[in-house]
């Protein structure tokens, strides 16, 4: 028999190829490109169950598995009516079943899942799986096409593997905090999920890169994929190891200015609002300039290379808050776009709301859920012409798809069910 490959099935190509409007494509000429993969979530809190979402989000069938007494972040963060809104995010587009596989039974059940499993998600501490005879080489036994995901704080190997680990942790080790702040200020941690959802996106394609090695290039073969938190941030950190290793630079917290080019910061207009400005191509750099000091400014020969404006930061950094300060946003943003220098509003999640821009792209997607009615939220990014993703609805109820995938799925019997649930397996 030829093994099952979601990669077989023939993608409907687009009907109208011109993006970014996409309207005129019917529902069903929207293929999804993940249609036919099942994701078994198994992992907790934000960076593990971002992956499943993401695969959800583009059509991939997705099963939460969540411990009878359900993922922590179910009561983490703002909730509505007893309904956190957190998980409602990063569980969209998923099915939720109840399952202690930490029991002898719950394993038997789980592996019966991992027989008809492409990607399985979990985010155990190290060695935990292994204890549970639910390690990569028992479950690679099992279904060797198998694409197992571990997500931990350090990795699955060195001598931290068994710490505990978080995406603040990781927002820590990998030296994101030292360089962020101000100078002479502590270092700065993010106040969202920056190093799990970073995590996430590089989980994800790799999830991608082993289904490609599986299916594509027909190795027939799974493979385990060993994610640490930290390391993914580490890496969109830029060139820091090289720049120490040949030149022993260790970067510092500088705010919001660079290193690299001035004017970079962010500034405050007459009204109150705050505004980004970046000048990384010399074109740029002297548009701002004659924008905010005059032709004289932009020629200054003291500014027109990136180390000059740096040795003079202060300067150049005065000359454009001193202009942006005298106007107002709506001017400051008008001016800079006549000139055509980059530069964009700090917003708050309220002026996102309102702005054009994000209205225009359908940013945020309006759905209805059976718990809160009609709710908004991300969309499904990044955009695809022929093969979009779909928020189709919010993260489920704990434990609300038991029925269907036990008994309809699994094969097994009410009985069975019903004496799981009785002994707390699920």
């Amino acid at each position: 028999a030829v093994p099952r490959s979601f990669c077989d099935r023939t993608i409907l190509p687009s009907l109208n190829p011109a993006w970014p409007k996409g309207a005129d494509m019917s529902d069903e000429a929207k293929a999804s490109p993940l249609d036919g993969l099942r994701v078994v979530d198994a992992s907790t809190v934000i960076a593990g169950p971002t992956i499943g979402m993401l695969m959800g989000d583009f059509g991939a069938d997705v099963i939460k598995v969540e411990h009878p007494r359900g993922d922590v972040l179910r009561n983490t963060g703002y909730q509505k009516d007893g309904v956190g809104l957190w998980f409602k995010m990063a569980n969209r587009n998923k099915r939720c079943v109840t399952l202690n596989f930490g029991t002898e039974k719950g394993q038997e059940v789980f592996k019966k899942l991992i027989k008809t499993t492409d990607v399985l998600i979990e985010n155990f501490r190290t060695g935990t799986m292994e204890k549970w005879g639910l390690g990569w080489e028992d479950l690679h036994a099992i279904n060797p096409r198998l694409v197992m995901i571990r997500v931990t704080g350090y990795g699955q190997t060195g001598p931290y593997k068994n710490r505990p680990g978080f995406g603040t942790i990781a927002e820590a080790f990998s030296g994101f905090a030292a360089v962020t702040g101000t100078a002479g200020g502590p270092p700065t941690l993010p106040n969202f999920g920056l190093a799990d959802g970073i995590a996430a996106a590089y989980g994800t394609f790799a999830a991608m890169f082993a289904l490609y090695h599986r299916d594509a290039q027909k190795s027939g073969v799974g493979q385990f994929i060993d994610l640490s938190i930290y390391e993914p941030l580490f890496q969109v950190m830029g060139p820091q190891p090289l720049q120490f290793d040949q030149l022993g630079v260790i970067q510092e917290r500088i705010g919001n200015r660079s290193k690299n080019n001035a004017p970079r910061n962010t500034y405050q207009t007459k009204d109150g609002h705050w505004v980004a400005v970046s000048t990384n191509a010399p074109t740029i750099v002297k548009r701002v300039l004659t924008l905010c000091g005059g032709a004289d400014v932009a020629a200054d020969p003291r500014f027109q290379t990136p180390q000059g404006r740096v040795e003079h930061i202060d300067e150049v950094d005065g000359i454009v808050a001193t202009w942006i300060a005298k106007h107002d946003l709506a001017t400051v943003l008008d001016e800079f776009e006549k000139a055509e220098a980059a530069i964009g509003p700090a917003y708050t999640i309220d002026q996102i709301f309102q702005d054009p821009q994000y209205q225009a792209r359908d940013d945020i997607v309006e759905i209805e859920d059976e718990d809160l009615g009609k709710m908004r939220m991300t969309n499904a990014f990044p955009f695809m012409s022929a093969t979009p993703g779909k928020v189709r609805h919010g993260g489920a109820r704990k434990g609300q798809h038991n029925d269907e995938i036990f008994t309809e799925e699994l094969g097994m019997s009410a009985e069975e069910v019903q004496a799981l649930k009785d002994e707390g397996v699920i």
